[in-house]
């Protein structure tokens, strides 16, 4: 087990009670914007079920997954669906998904795995679908407080866009962490799946 998927098992209950509550319901926004109503949308690395909750509630349809088969049991029980207990290298969905959130939770990539994960998420999307992905606002990799973490700033993620295909850029942009104990500056990025 890795020591990130580790941090996640040992620490359910208070990584899920921290972030269960945080309200970030203005990120959904330009996301939901581009989903058609109905549409499908897999939450990739759903922690608590917070985000696969709200867009349930307006009416999507979500497939949830976690690396952490203990948030998994706990995102269940608050969702009501079933949530699969994947890592992001197992992710082989084909055309499935109107968008794919990924809040906070491609930040525990290496920045050589990413650009992988990323033509995953290509893969899973359907034509001119959508993909939300959030890291801290940095230039750090590597662990950090038990998990593995990768920082992004705009200049490093072009180097790992340029890696990529099959997208185009929507809207980079920063935002404050909403929850009040944290000082983060989150580096927001939402990008459409185009024909190569």
């Amino acid at each position: 087990m890795n020591k990130t998927k580790e941090y996640y098992e040992n620490n359910t209950e208070e990584f899920f009670d921290s972030t269960v509550s945080a309200d970030v319901g203005y990120l959904y926004y330009d996301f939901l914007k581009s989903i058609p109503q109905g549409g499908k949308i897999l939450d990739l690395g759903c922690g608590s079920g917070r985000d696969a909750k709200a867009f349930i509630e307006k009416g999507y349809f979500v497939t949830a997954i976690d690396v952490s088969p203990s948030l998994c049991k706990m995102a269940k029980e608050k969702l009501g669906i079933e949530v699969e207990c994947l890592d992001f290298n197992e992710v082989n969905y084909k055309e499935k998904f109107d968008g794919v959130w990924a809040c906070a939770s491609l930040l525990h990539c290496s920045r050589e795995n990413l650009p992988s994960i990323i033509n995953k998420i290509k893969n899973a999307l359907v034509p001119n679908g959508v993909v939300y992905m959030s890291f801290k606002y940095g230039d750090f990799e590597g662990e950090k407080l038990g998990r593995f973490f990768l920082d992004l700033n705009e200049d490093r993620f072009e180097e790992i866009f340029q890696k990529t295909k099959g997208f185009k850029k929507i809207k980079i942009w920063q935002s404050e962490d909403t929850r009040r104990e944290k000082d983060v500056i989150w580096l927001n990025i939402l990008l459409r799946k185009i024909e190569e």
